[in-house]
């Protein structure tokens, strides 16, 4: 007889949430998280709490017309067909049923986003907490995590075995001491594998000048633990960059102030790209700039639009948003030559109004930038890896192409759906796939026990 019936490594969204739909199925559960800081620094902490489904009760009350299927081809149309198909389908299609559950069964207070659409879904489909952070998501779950479920901080996953129809687990203490456990599924939900250069270089070089803004705790153990015992992997290249990071503070710039209508311009006052592709590509056009660094410029409309997001309250509250009255105080205070930022702000404000197309592509604008004029020193960034564990659609880690019975991943442990590289990542992949994954497992994982 096994220790526990369920065992969850990595206290993050995803193992939170396989942890609860483990309980919630009448399972025992143990949580192990090493990192003594958990609660701040992950990566589900450290997000906007965007959820994305199609079809959700939510939208369905504000007359928005969307489905399983269209978020699917969404994502297939994002990442040029590169999705892993299996995965990409189970995510999309438990997605209503997950922002239910997380609302209803876990007290997070979702309601949907209608103020604008992410780069690449043709839908109003993101929900979210009302202050837009992932730390007041992960606390709710938190608070929903049951006396019956175990959490023992400071302790790591090291070791995993098949033992009989279960698994023998070793656990390692911050003292080096190991202690051994037999649990009849586990979950890994430890995070990706970039806080470990070494593996980033190896698996998505492009990025490894960026900043690192993800959790420490992504140091690549799902994915040593499954190799080791022969897990396929998939899209091991794919991450979620992001374009906006303030180089000076450290803090997020939502990606919220480009699609108001924002721009980015290099030291030499040139755009450089079209901005509304996706925050995550546009990491590495970033970093290709001169000195690895851009310009975000934005205006007092944008600003009272983006007050909504935590993130963007700590950057006004840093000082990281620079005001001045006019284009000449803007290239003066950033040393922009100023003919060449006026000619870039007169045509971006052509293709805002409609006048003329913009020479880079860009489509999405809501007006043209007004004074006085805000701007942000911003650079490059890698958030988390999206490739990782192979897993079907029921979150089951996959040798072979066959289960690993009784073994799940999820979160940044497992495959996402941004297929390959950076350009795939769509607003909320990263969250679904922790959640959405972690519910498919903790639910799979509880079933077993009455098997």
């Amino acid at each position: 007889m096994s220790d526990v019936d369920v065992l969850v490594a990595g206290a993050g969204g995803a193992g939170l949430a396989a942890a609860l739909s483990a309980d919630q199925g009448g399972a025992s559960v143990a949580l192990l998280e090493w990192r003594e800081h958990w609660r701040q620094g992950g990566n589900t902490a450290m997000s906007t709490s965007m959820v994305p489904a199609g079809g959700s009760r939510w939208q369905e009350a504000a007359g928005i017309d969307d489905s399983p299927d269209l978020f699917l081809e969404d994502v297939m149309r994002k990442t040029k067909g590169t999705a892993e198909p299996a995965v990409a389908r189970a995510l999309v299609d438990v997605a209503p049923q997950l922002v239910a559950w997380l609302h209803d069964a876990c007290g997070v207070p979702l309601d949907l986003v209608t103020d604008f659409n992410y780069p690449g879904h043709s839908r109003t489909r993101c929900h979210a907490v009302p202050d837009r952070s992932g730390r007041s998501l992960l606390s709710a779950l938190l608070g929903a995590v049951g006396e019956r479920t175990d959490v023992v901080v400071g302790s790591r996953l090291t070791g995993l075995s098949p033992d009989g129809s279960g698994w023998s687990c070793e656990t390692t203490d911050p003292s080096g001491a190991t202690e051994q456990l037999t649990a009849g599924a586990v979950v890994l939900a430890t995070g990706g594998f970039g806080a470990d250069r070494d593996l980033v270089a190896r698996y998505v070089p492009e990025i490894l000048e960026g900043v690192y803004f993800g959790g420490d705790g992504c140091a690549g153990d799902g994915l040593r633990l499954g190799t080791a015992l022969g897990a396929d992997t998939s899209c091991l290249d794919a991450y979620q960059g992001h374009g906006s990071l303030a180089a000076a503070q450290g803090t997020l710039t939502t990606w919220a102030t480009v699609m108001h209508g924002a721009v980015l311009v290099n030291r030499e006052g040139q755009r450089f790209g079209d901005e509304a592709v996706g925050y995550s590509e546009y990491a590495r056009k970033v970093l290709d700039q001169p000195g690895g660094e851009a310009y975000l410029l934005l205006d007092e409309r944008i600003d009272l639009l983006c007050r909504d997001f935590r993130d963007y309250q700590e950057l006004l509250e840093q000082g990281g948003v620079h005001w001045v009255d006019d284009r000449a105080a803007l290239a003066a205070a950033t040393g922009i030559p100023e003919p060449a930022l006026d000619r870039t702000l007169d045509d971006a404000a052509a293709a805002a109004r409609g006048e003329a197309p913009d020479e880079l592509g860009r489509t999405t604008w809501e007006a043209p930038l007004g004074t006085p004029l805000g701007w942000v020193r911003v650079t490059g960034a890698l958030f988390h890896t999206q490739g990782g564990l192979l897993v079907d659609g029921r979150a089951q880690v996959l040798a072979g192409g066959a289960p690993l019975g009784g073994l799940y991943a999820a979160g940044g442990s497992a495959v996402g759906i941004s297929g390959q590289g950076a350009g795939g990542y769509l607003a909320g992949n990263g969250l679904l796939a922790a959640l959405g994954l972690g519910y498919l497992a903790g639910t799979g994982a509880a079933a077993r026990r009455s098997a």
